[in-house]
């Protein structure tokens, strides 16, 4: 079943996206650095700032291989397949 996060993300427009996603990656940045310095009242909200960069980043790289050629899909299966046999 989807998150309602993981919906709202889909909703978005690929700017908005981008644009969230930065956001999102200086408020992180921004909260380490005064959680290093003084301390966070809650420090789990680093976790949460992490885990909505990381569903920001999947839903980009998903876009990005549904605008993918047939072509640029088919040597991104020959390269996928390489690494599994490492």
């Amino acid at each position: 079943m989807a998150t309602k996060k993981y919906l709202e993300l889909q909703e978005m427009t690929d700017a908005d996206l981008q644009g969230e996603l930065t956001a999102a990656q200086s408020d992180y940045q921004r909260m380490e650095f005064d959680h290093a310095i003084k301390g966070l009242e809650n420090p789990l909200t680093l976790r949460e700032m992490r885990r909505d960069i990381a569903r920001l980043q999947t839903e980009v790289r998903r876009r990005e291989i549904l605008k993918q050629t047939p072509e640029e899909l088919a040597s991104r299966s020959k390269i996928r397949a390489r690494r599994r046999r490492r």
